[in-house]
């Protein structure tokens, strides 16, 4: 990775050392050492120890979006739940 400074090279936002790529998460430029591999993805992702306190899995990230997805069909379901009781047919 090239920087601009420091002879063209990003050094790592934890220890100093050369950075082999940015964190996933928070894209601090990060080594080898002080990065963990994600899991529970399409493929893995390096992210840094700070960011890896919640866990090193995405699926955090895959309930958030499930729930993105759930929630306006539970609010179409009890809208139209109501409205059937309200007009309903017989």
């Amino acid at each position: 990775m090239s920087g601009g400074d420091d002879g063209g090279f990003v050094h790592c936002a934890g220890c100093g050392a050369l950075a082999a790529g940015p964190c996933a998460r928070c894209r601090k430029p990060v080594c080898g050492d002080c990065c963990v591999l994600t899991s529970g993805g399409a493929q893995p992702w390096a992210i840094c120890h700070a960011c890896n306190e919640g866990g090193a899995s995405l699926s955090r990230g895959w309930v958030t979006v499930l729930g993105w997805l759930i929630k306006p069909m539970l609010v179409l379901l009890a809208l139209y739940v109501l409205l059937y009781w309200l007009f309903g047919v017989e």
